[in-house]
């Protein structure tokens, strides 16, 4: 079978479809993953912020935070605030307290403040009755706070919310978590998650993979059948050309056989068949009689086609079978087109002999002349695309062989007229 290379750009396409599958996977695979990190992170911080608000305001709901926080509020005022001795009753109260919901609630810290903002309670004694950095003043005015804040400890999310005696502010409860506590809980969730992605990705790949191994069979198997058909359409031409050529002979002999030339038509097929064996057509002049034949044969066989041939040729002048092929292909073109009328005219000047074959058929768009001669080309139905266009194709081969040249222009008679003027044969 024919092996046919695909140009540069089919390659670079094959490729990309080829890697198409696992691109895909990877992309899936990845972008998966990071929506679910993301969403990981988000419900890990939504939960903690949950979490510390709900401690944060049961605390301060109850009784005992509430009597001994109110029991301390006029202690201090912002002239001068209270101190670790003013507070001691209440943090030997209140610490216990805030120390076991710290541990039981699972957050870094559980502060408690009177009305200036002075703790009453710290995870370490040393922030004990001194006062918050933090902006808390909405927070005593009644406001509750969640948010992210940066602290003696770092930074935190962290809750804020007021302790009320009645309808007055007496302090405030304060329940944080490091930002560091977030982020490790949220790489401890993507290390379980990153199991599953790998083993998706793996999976994924070798999936992409087993797909990309059968597009590539498949696109081989292509390429195969491709130069197979073109192969197929190169010798299909080459017979139509040969066809042409010995159909133009058949004519010839049926003409010397039909006038009783015996011994012309056996010259003439050793001639033209030595060996039986394909050849170009020779330059040498023919008989006059081989000559009758032929324009005998050629007329006979555009009349089957509905065409009257007229033919306009001196006796004397000097014909070969290349002068035979392209008059006989331009009178067959013209009645295969539709012209009821065809007219062959041939002189010599010189050593040149010029050329004529009209018609009165629908004629040829001037767009399509150059078209016209390339092989394949053609006006008349061929739905295989082989076996038409290749009689034009052949008389301008023939003629450019003798240092010839075609025109094409309008008929006279309406349809198109083709000029050719070619070397004499000798």
């Amino acid at each position: 079978m024919p092996d046919v290379t695909p140009s540069v750009p089919a390659r670079v396409v094959r490729r990309a479809l080829v890697v198409l599958p696992s691109l895909i996977v990877l992309t899936a695979v990845g972008l998966t993953t990071l929506i679910a990190a993301s969403a990981q992170e988000r419900h890990i911080r939504d939960d903690t912020a949950e979490r510390v608000y709900d401690v944060a305001a049961s605390l301060a709901e109850l009784d005992d935070v509430r009597r001994t926080v109110a029991s301390v509020s006029s202690v201090g005022t912002s002239a001068r605030l209270a101190d670790a001795g003013d507070l001691a009753e209440a943090t030997s109260t209140l610490q216990p307290l805030a120390d076991l919901v710290q541990r039981t609630a699972g957050v870094f810290y559980v502060v408690i403040t009177d009305d200036e903002g002075v703790r009453i309670t710290h995870p370490e004694s040393g922030q004990r009755g001194l006062q918050v950095e933090t902006t808390n003043a909405s927070v005593l005015a009644g406001t509750p706070f969640l948010g992210t804040e940066t602290g003696p400890s770092g930074s935190s999310l962290r809750a804020k919310v007021p302790v009320r005696d009645g309808d007055a502010v007496v302090g405030m409860v304060a329940v944080g978590v490091l930002e560091s506590s977030i982020l490790a809980d949220r790489d401890e969730a993507l290390g379980d998650l990153l199991p599953w992605a790998l083993g998706a990705l793996v999976v994924g790949t070798l999936a992409s993979s087993l797909l990309a191994a059968a597009i590539e069979r498949r696109f081989r198997r292509l390429d195969a059948l491709a130069a197979e058909q073109e192969q197929t359409a190169r010798t299909m031409v080459a017979l139509r050309e040969q066809a042409h050529e010995f159909g133009t002979r058949l004519h010839v002999l049926h003409g010397l056989v039909s006038h009783g030339d015996i011994r012309d038509a056996l010259t003439y097929i050793s001639d033209a068949m030595p060996g039986l064996a394909p050849r170009e057509p020779s330059e040498t002049r023919l008989d006059a009689s081989v000559v009758s034949a032929s324009i005998e044969a050629l007329r006979s066989e555009v009349s089957a086609r509905g065409a009257r041939l007229e033919v306009r040729i001196d006796r004397d002048t000097p014909i070969d079978e290349t002068v035979v092929l392209v008059l006989t292909n331009l009178c067959r073109n013209a009645a295969e087109a539709g012209a009821a009328r065809v007219r062959c005219t041939l002189d010599l000047v010189g050593d040149v002999l010029h050329g004529a074959v009209d018609d009165d058929g629908p004629g040829l768009d001037p767009r399509d002349v150059e078209r016209a001669f390339t092989r394949g080309y053609t006006s008349k139905p061929d739905p295989l695309g082989t076996g038409r266009g290749i009689g034009l194709a052949v008389v301008r081969r023939a003629v450019a062989e003798r240092d010839g040249e075609i025109l094409v222009t309008r008929s006279a008679w309406g349809g198109t007229r083709f000029e050719f003027e070619m070397a004499a044969p000798r």
